[in-house]
């Protein structure tokens, strides 16, 4: 009697030459061995040389490669669905045929489930040629992980080693009528059902690959049909899971995910009937599955977008979408220790819209405060001993701003505020003294405060970074203030008992950072070599 495999790969195929090579390649040289190794491979209607390709490793290997041909169905559905009715192991897994595999990919993955009697097994995913795969999911290698307390919503893709016996019990196959997303009502219902998933991350087990030309299917689907998918997914999920808390961690994906994408930059370019569809049907969604909790752990920029396109607001979305697009977030209303960003919207009482849904609800927002933040000017003012940096910027929060000021920082700022270009601060770190003077004005666009600051130069030797800082809903942030290409002061001197010099320059980051030091100093190396070729010399006069 022949064994069965351990685990049989399934490919559905359409058109991914000279993609197609690799993968094979990668699925044979698996270090699992032929012999308990399976490939169920369907050729759905190829028009390039697929087909033939696949017909190659079938006859290099014909205990391990099995092809199927057949027509076009238009999509990866069906022949999935075609391998899983043919596929022998115990296991199954589902490989895209554009992507590749890491060589010992199923042979840790099987080991895995059958240590710790896995009926799903995620192994650890990464993007290239710019694919994005999300990545918080694979921090450490975890046994047992929870679909709605872990980050695997965010994860729901095919491309997982399920138990074939669960996907036999349970009758799982993929929806044939969605053309993108097909794989996540398989994936919600398999992790459902599952006893026990696991995780592995010390691995690099699949590699997702963006062609080069971007024919992926997700990439080519219209609003329309996407929206339509995301319907169908979430009717399907909520069949399986009752309201709640569990059912908004898993629909927290789809909202900030799917349907935060139809509202995108490209959602302004589609023709007025199609807004008017894509508000519509994301309304429908909305009113059935955003909760209150749901809509609160959005991020604000999300959250508005979907909350103004539930309200039917098709011209204030596309107002809020342009504008952010030219001329970057929006400033941030400071009121009562609370902060709002405002969108098109906010308080317009024709729209009625709850300040909630544009309230900074626990979120942090460094890289949206360092955008609004620029620099307009700097000058010295000096009269006599006493220097002053005269710095006016502007920063995008309007309301109650008493808490902007300008202050002169030691050290760097850390890596982490590399990217968003400011940080939010613990409650416990001690600041820079606030000295100096400060004067406010709203920005003529009603975009942002105009901030002046007349800040004291001390004469010390440091190298001090110049940082706008602000509080923003309970947390204060720092924010490096970046020359943005303006002229600086010329170095100067100043103080005539003990002359000193400052310099404002920019920094590698583009940052302004303020540099004093003595005029004169006296090489501490340099003298004490010299009082030491002195004290010799005294004691040979002496001898």
């Amino acid at each position: 009697m022949t064994t069965a495999p351990d685990v049989s790969v399934v490919v559905a195929v359409y058109n991914t030459m000279p993609y197609l090579t690799e993968c094979l390649n990668s699925l044979v040289g698996q270090t699992i061995g032929l012999d308990r190794l399976e490939i169920v491979a369907v050729d759905d209607g190829s028009t390039d040389e697929s087909g033939a390709e696949l017909d190659r490793f079938a006859a290099k290997y014909p205990g391990t490669v099995k092809v199927i041909h057949q027509a076009n169905s238009g999509g990866p559905a069906a022949p999935s669905n075609k391998a899983l009715d043919v596929a022998t192991g115990r296991f199954v897994y589902f490989i895209g045929s554009d992507d590749y595999l890491g060589e010992e990919a199923l042979a840790r993955m099987v080991g895995y489930a059958d240590e710790h009697g896995s009926d799903v097994v995620i192994g650890k995913m990464v993007g290239t040629n710019g694919r994005y795969v999300h990545q918080k999911l694979y921090k450490k290698n975890d046994p047992d992980i929870h679909l709605f307390r872990s980050d695997l919503p965010f994860t729901l893709a095919n491309t997982k080693l399920f138990r074939r016996s669960l996907v036999e019990e349970h009758g799982l196959r993929f929806p044939e009528d969605l053309p993108v997303g097909s794989d996540q009502p398989f994936t919600i219902e398999a992790c459902v059902r599952a006893r026990k998933i696991s995780v592995l991350s010390d691995y690099t087990f699949y590699y997702a690959v963006k062609r080069g030309d971007a024919s992926n299917i997700t990439y080519r689907a219209d609003h329309l049909s996407r929206l339509r998918c995301t319907a169908s997914i979430m009717k399907h999920a909520a069949s399986l899971v009752e309201a709640g808390p569990d059912r908004d961690a898993l629909f927290k994906r789809h909202f900030t995910w799917e349907l935060a994408k139809l509202v995108q930059d490209d959602f302004p370019a589609l023709d007025v009937d199609t807004r008017r569809q894509v508000c519509a049907g994301i309304a429908a969604l909305a009113d059935e599955y955003l909760t209150d909790e749901l809509r609160d752990s959005l991020d604000v920029k999300r959250r508005v977008r979907i909350c103004l396109a539930q309200a039917g607001a098709v011209d204030d979305l596309v107002r809020a979408v342009t504008e952010e697009a030219e001329h970057g977030a929006p400033p941030f209303h400071l009121e009562d220790g609370r902060a709002y960003a405002l969108y098109p919207g906010f308080r317009d009482e024709a729209l009625g819209l709850p300040d909630r849904v544009y309230e900074l609800v626990g979120e942090a927002v460094p890289g949206r405060l360092a955008q609004g933040t620029k620099l307009v000017a700097a000058e010295w003012d000096q009269a006599g001993d006493d220097l002053r940096l005269v710095l006016t910027a502007r920063v995008g929060v309007l309301g109650d701003t008493g808490s902007l000021a300008v202050r002169l920082a030691r050290g760097a700022m850390p890596k982490g505020a590399d990217k968003p270009g400011a940080r939010r601060l613990s409650a416990d770190h001690e600041l820079p003294a606030k000295e100096g003077e400060f004067e406010y004005a709203t920005t003529e666009d009603g975009r942002g405060t105009t901030l002046r600051a007349r800040v004291p130069v001390h004469p010390v030797k440091a190298k001090l970074g110049v940082r706008v800082y602000v509080d923003v809903a309970g947390s204060t942030y720092e924010i490096p203030v970046k020359t943005g290409g303006k002229p600086l002061p010329l170095a100067r001197r100043w103080r005539q008992a003990v002359p000193y010099r400052v310099a404002a320059n920019q920094n590698p980051k583009g940052r302004l950072v303020i540099t004093t030091a003595p005029l004169w100093e006296t090489k501490t190396g340099a003298g004490k070599r010299l009082r030491h070729m002195l004290s010799r010399l005294k004691r040979k006069v002496i001898r």
